[in-house]
């Protein structure tokens, strides 16, 4: 596999192609054959195709290659799936950023808690830092910290109800400037479908309230399940 991913990458590098071809674009724009190669040569072999399906993963590697952050903070991922992800990205494009991933602590329960498993997929990484505590607080916490000016991404696992949705990416559009946040399980059905669509609700409605205002677009994934969704 190291063989391959080596191969894949100096064909990358010697490419006149670059995974976000065109930075100077209005529209949220990644070269789609490059990003394919990239996820399933690097991607799959490691993490799989659960929870996250390839068209998924590529809108997590596109938006790591599109903005650069400096810093990314997620929460409530379970085994670091989502986390090996971005730190995957950023080691095979050369993009230096820390990962602050945050998990409920033991006395908590919850029927996705990791236990001891927490972060079975990022433990030993050098650029990913695990916390225990509440996500959003921690990561806010760890984001005021921060220089002025550090461009940072948040990830937020929608599968919680649509009441946690709607306070996490409210409180992140209203506290962080230029907000860059990936929502999983944020896909849309008609309510007879009998999915949960309290997500996708959830980000509508932080969409029609900040949007305008804040400049706000908005790029998904949701041809099916669990489905994806950028706000920008």
């Amino acid at each position: 596999m190291r063989q391959l991913a080596k191969r894949l990458l100096n064909r990358v590098q010697k490419s006149h192609l670059a995974p976000v071809p065109n930075l100077d674009c209005d529209q949220f724009e990644i070269n789609n054959w490059i990003m394919s190669d990239f996820v399933a040569h690097r991607l799959v072999p490691i993490v799989g195709y659960h929870p996250y399906p390839l068209n998924e993963m590529m809108l997590m590697a596109g938006t790591v290659c599109r903005f650069k952050p400096s810093y990314i903070f997620e929460w409530g991922t379970n085994l670091g799936v989502s986390a090996r992800i971005f730190h995957e990205t950023a080691s095979f494009f050369q993009i230096n950023t820390q990962i602050h991933s945050v998990d409920l602590p033991d006395d908590i329960e919850h029927e996705e808690h990791p236990k001891n498993l927490r972060g079975k997929f990022v433990k030993g990484k050098n650029n990913v830092h695990l916390h225990l505590g509440d996500g959003l607080k921690t990561s806010l916490d760890i984001y005021n910290s921060l220089p002025e000016g550090e461009t940072v991404l948040f990830f937020v696992d929608g599968d919680h109800s649509y009441e946690s949705v709607k306070k996490e990416l409210s409180e992140i559009v209203k506290q962080v400037k230029s907000p860059k946040v990936l929502l999983h399980d944020t896909f849309y059905q008609t309510e007879k479908s009998n999915y949960n669509i309290g997500p996708h609700q959830a980000v509508t409605e932080v969409m029609d309230e900040f949007g305008e205002d804040l400049g706000l677009k908005r790029e998904r994934e949701n041809i099916g399940l669990p489905g994806m969704t950028l706000v920008y």
